[in-house]
């Protein structure tokens, strides 16, 4: 058994694109949060463990089919991120390593990301504490690339993005240049009633298919125009806004931002929560918008009335899960 059991249980967050989901394909800027309320870590099975041993042999067969099917021939090609030590991460399998998880898949919150996360501690950093680099310390755009890497396995392509969020724990704001910067998101004056917060579509969703559609509709010259002169700049407002702490401008361009997925990008919003969509934009009590790929998964609300929403979201049948509420003393 390996010895070094006893520092596996360290969570690794889930994570939420604020704002950039598509846009940045096409080289906006792009926001990005840990999200604490799901999480995952390693672990090794047990069975006088309290967890669900189905999930967690599952977990293990899909680790190993990662390593043999991925890995291994990259690390005959050399191509794995230095340090990377997979010789112990196959042993691991063995002695039965799974990935205990919160974080529904196929949902938009990086459980493929913070699984790659976990992984890059383990057997990069050597998993020796459960503290990480702090962003000062880290090389940014290098770890980026490594757990690209280790994730295209899952997306066939991988922008590293996901994974490095779940790993440093911290905001992340993406420049249109597409530098990467550790960012603090500054708190502006809210009030109790004051909330960002998650929706259940209630169906998982693959993001290939979508991202691959979104190229394939930016070869048709008037949709990429509208992305270009349009969506972008309504990306990038919401974004500075937010950061310059304009809260009224903020609230306004996240409203034409949801009006215009809710005219161009008609396929990536969950059937099930059209109606509610479009309440939100016609009644100015809340809005909504894509959380990732869309299609299903969640989707991202803001609202100025939380207690209100929630009631009414409720009333419907639909659980609305926080993601900030101020609160006050």
């Amino acid at each position: 058994m390996s010895a070094n059991k006893g520092t596996l249980n360290n969570p690794f967050y889930s994570k939420i694109m604020l704002f950039g989901e598509y846009s940045i394909i096409c080289g906006s800027m792009a926001l990005t949060i840990p999200y604490s309320h799901f999480n995952g870590s390693l672990n090794f099975i047990n069975k006088n463990q309290y967890t669900d041993l189905d999930f967690a042999r599952r977990s293990n067969k899909q680790l190993r089919e990662y390593y043999q099917q991925y890995l291994q021939p990259i690390a005959e090609k050399g191509g794995l991120p230095e340090k990377f030590n997979h010789k112990l991460f196959g042993k691991e399998i063995d002695e039965g390593l799974y990935f205990e998880s919160s974080i529904p898949e196929g949902y938009g919150l990086g459980s493929s990301g913070a699984l790659v996360a976990a992984l890059y501690h383990r057997y990069v950093e050597n998993g020796k504490s459960s503290s990480r680099p702090s962003a000062s310390q880290l090389d940014i755009p290098k770890l980026k690339r490594d757990l690209a890497i280790l994730e295209s396995w899952f997306h066939g392509t991988s922008s590293g993005i996901d994974p490095l969020i779940c790993y440093m724990r911290h905001p992340i704001f993406i420049k249109e240049d597409q530098t990467i910067l550790p960012i603090d998101i500054p708190r502006y004056n809210l009030t109790s009633d004051d909330a960002i917060f998650l929706i259940n579509s209630g169906k998982s969703i693959k993001t290939a298919p979508l991202v691959d559609q979104f190229i394939t509709d930016c070869e048709d010259s008037e949709f990429k125009n509208r992305i270009i002169n349009e969506y972008i700049p309504l990306n990038n407002s919401c974004i500075q806004s937010l950061i310059d702490a304009d809260i009224e401008k903020f609230a306004k361009e996240v409203r034409n931002l949801s009006t215009f997925q809710a005219t161009y990008f008609k396929r990536m919003i969950p059937p099930t929560l059209e109606m509610e969509w479009m309440h939100g934009i016609t009644t100015g009590k809340y809005t909504l918008k894509l959380c990732g790929s869309g299609g299903g998964g969640f989707v991202l609300g803001f609202t100025h009335h939380y207690k209100e929403v929630r009631d009414w979201f409720s009333e419907k049948g639909i659980e609305i899960i926080p993601v900030y509420q101020y609160e006050t003393n």
